[in-house]
């Protein structure tokens, strides 16, 4: 069975895409927490950021690259946060890997 994302980025179920090449989808998030909150996603299927190979290690760069971008267009380049869930006790909830572009607003500190 296709993962949410897997359908999204097969054009099955529709989503407002913010960012698209051949390796990364960028979509805002459906419920944010936050003014700018983004999802990128890898198209290729990894359940986690622990599943990714080191082969396909050069994918998370490019996440990174997008996340850059894409802050700059979205005006939250002095700060947000950069993130990824994995497993359930982290929240993730849909196993297909992506990553939590965060700003707008302060986030405050972490620990």
């Amino acid at each position: 069975m296709k993962t949410l994302f897997k359908q999204m980025i097969d054009g099955e179920i529709p989503c407002e895409k913010v960012f698209e090449n051949k390796d990364i989808l960028a979509i805002k998030d459906k419920y944010p927490e936050a003014p700018v909150h983004i999802l990128i996603i890898p198209k290729k299927e990894f359940k986690d950021l622990q599943s990714v190979p080191d082969q396909d290690l050069p994918i998370i760069g490019e996440v990174v690259s997008v996340a850059q971008t894409l802050a700059k267009q979205f005006n939250i380049e002095s700060g947000y946060r950069l993130t990824t869930n994995v497993g359930p006790s982290a929240g993730q909830s849909i196993f297909h890997l992506h990553f939590h572009l965060i700003g707008g607003h302060s986030l405050g500190k972490i620990g």
